[in-house]
């Protein structure tokens, strides 16, 4: 388990460590921040928690403001504000924190909390984890999968995007190259990505989530933690998540991205 806390006031930060350790018996990594811009660039480069314990009155960008944004990048991870004022849990929980706790915090404060969603990411361990909202990425045990090839990786987001329907060589070649080409070049084409998708997939041992089967392909929706997935079986989390932004680096998905505008 992984948990960042932050707290502006270092001794404040250093009490809240300390408190989390001894809550969770020494079985998480916890990272300290000072500042939310720097657990967000954590978080970009890769290293998703799977709990947040921060404060909400901070300069810069508060606790609130991190929230949202911490939602966009890692709508798995949950959220539970540190805090010396009670006038903010209305507004805390406007925007779906998962916990609110006054200072000075106790071990079986954080002990009740955690012990609320004991299932924290042990199911999805073993699986990869694919952000819809906003660009499209993927990650595999916190760390970034690096594609060698663009078209690859758009390969696989129409792929998930598909929602582990089977599709054709003709269907993908729609969708990624809009004009009509030669059809056995196009074939082509798609089998050199393909491979190539199966290589990147391969070097993390994840191969298997792709399914290929009668010249069709998909992926096995339950070996991925997906936030487009989660939002469509009713998740909360997800659905909050969701602003309105979908894969939007690729044209084609601008079809699904408006079923879920109104979806929400």
């Amino acid at each position: 388990m992984l948990i960042f806390a932050i707290d502006d006031e270092k001794n404040s930060l250093e009490d809240m460590s300390n408190i989390l350790s001894k809550a969770v018996d020494g079985k998480a990594e916890i990272s300290k921040f000072t500042h939310c811009e720097d657990a967000l660039l954590a978080i970009s480069e890769g290293s998703l928690p799977d709990v947040v314990f921060a404060d909400i009155v901070m300069p810069g960008i508060s606790g609130l403001e991190f929230a949202v944004r911490l939602k966009e990048r890692s709508p798995g991870t949950r959220i539970i504000f540190v805090t010396a004022y009670e006038e903010y849990a209305l507004e805390a929980f406007k925007i779906k924190a998962h916990g609110y706790l006054m200072k000075p915090l106790g071990v079986e404060d954080v002990r009740e909390e955690l012990a609320a969603f004991p299932e924290i990411r042990k199911e999805e361990e073993d699986k990869l984890v694919v952000k819809c909202f906003g660009h499209f990425d993927v990650f595999w045990k916190g760390r970034p999968v690096i594609f060698s090839r663009k078209q690859s990786k758009e390969l696989f987001a129409y792929l998930i995007d598909r929602y582990g329907a089977a599709c054709t060589s003709g269907e993908i070649a729609s969708a990624l190259w809009k004009e009509e080409g030669d059809a056995s070049a196009e074939r082509n084409r798609i089998r050199v990505l393909v491979n190539d998708l199966r290589n990147t997939l391969k070097a993390i041992d994840m191969e298997k989530v792709l399914i290929r089967e009668h010249r069709e392909l998909a992926v096995r929706r339950e070996l991925i933690d997906c936030d487009y997935y989660r939002m469509i079986e009713g998740d909360m989390d997800a659905v909050n998540s969701y602003r309105g932004d979908y894969m939007s680096e690729y044209s084609w998905a601008e079809l699904t991205n408006a079923n879920l505008y109104f979806r929400k």
